[in-house]
């Protein structure tokens, strides 16, 4: 069984019985079917990086043509190879026969980086050298990529920056359910059920990790200030934002957000953000006179944040999330 292929995600409704944003958000992430195909299977490296540091990229094992296109994709906050969409996309991949890897950005493998950092919206000086990495290491392939929430935010603002060079590597990329106006989305993620809910869920791995960097480089922040970290704008203004060269977390959301630079890409360009995502206001989202000709926007009505679900088996259940990974996907092949 496989996804049915659609072009164009603007129609987009999920099942009736997955009503609104958190449903469509939480359903999908916890007990949607991820793959119809055999659950992938990942081939670890560790690339060194130019400060010194590490990071690790999982490559799916999976058999691909020597000259099929190579799928990138760059999680989401706390994410990796295991969430819910990274499986969907390799399913795709293996489904089409493209090469496909997740690059872990830092801390996020399981194991925790060397630096005084860790990664951050904006970070499209990292973008530029795992793409560049990438391309340079198989040549022969089209280079496609894609990013999820936080990471489709540093890859548009990766694009922004390179202009008409973004081109030299890679033929297209797509943002998926990214908070473009990172202001925006992280004042709705720090209110009401999206304070009790994610906002914990995501601080549960964050504040342990920021701690073990602190054992690793003491000094480095405060850290009982950061064990009384009840939001992602304490977090970011104790942590991110120091840690990576900001003033503090406002500085941070407003010149790592890709919303302003997304006039200036210069290579096929996707904007896919539902209207219902908790954590992404509609009000927030780019208009089509804000983007230049290279950028796509799809903003349906439906589809949560990263959940996009579709119904299978007996009564719709439990759903599976390839839908968005067969559309991004075959948008992003349109373009190779």
């Amino acid at each position: 069984m496989k996804a049915e292929p659609a072009a164009d995600l603007n129609a987009f409704r999920a099942p009736w019985w997955l009503p609104g944003g958190h449903a469509q958000t939480i359903w999908p992430a916890l007990w949607a079917r991820r793959h119809f195909g055999p659950p992938p299977r990942w081939r670890r490296e560790r690339w060194d990086t130019p400060d010194g540091d590490f990071i690790d990229v999982d490559r799916a094992e999976h058999a691909s043509h020597p000259q099929a296109p190579l799928l990138v994709l760059f999680h989401g906050l706390e994410g990796g190879s295991g969430s819910q969409y990274a499986m969907a996309f390799a399913d795709f991949a293996a489904e089409r026969g493209l090469a496909y890897a997740v690059p872990h950005f830092r801390g996020c493998s399981g194991e925790l980086n060397r630096a005084p950092r860790a990664y951050h919206s904006g970070d499209f000086e990292e973008i530029h050298w795992i793409l560049r990495r990438f391309a340079a290491a198989d040549p022969q392939r089209p280079l496609i990529a894609a990013g999820v929430s936080l990471g489709g935010n540093a890859l548009l603002r990766w694009a922004g920056e390179m202009g008409e060079q973004a081109a030299q590597t890679v033929r297209a990329v797509a943002a998926i359910c990214s908070p473009l106006d990172l202001a925006a989305g992280g004042h709705a993620i720090g209110r009401g059920f999206n304070r009790q809910v994610y906002t914990r869920m995501f601080l549960n791995t964050m504040k342990p990790k920021a701690l073990r960097k602190l054992a690793q480089h003491p000094g480095l922040f405060d850290g009982e200030a950061l064990r009384a970290v009840r939001d992602l704008y304490a977090f970011d203004n104790l942590f991110t934002a120091p840690l990576h060269g900001f003033k503090g977390t406002d500085d941070y959301w407003r010149r790592a957000s890709a919303k302003p630079h997304l006039a200036r890409i210069r290579v096929p360009a996707l904007a896919l953000n539902a209207l219902n995502d908790p954590f992404v206001p509609a009000a927030s989202l780019p208009r089509a006179g804000e983007v230049g000709p290279h950028v796509t926007l799809w903003q349906p009505a439906h589809g949560g944040h990263v959940g996009f679900p579709s119904s299978l088996g007996a009564w719709g259940l439990p759903g599976h999330v390839r839908t968005m990974p067969e559309a991004v996907g075959h948008w992003l092949l349109s373009h190779t």
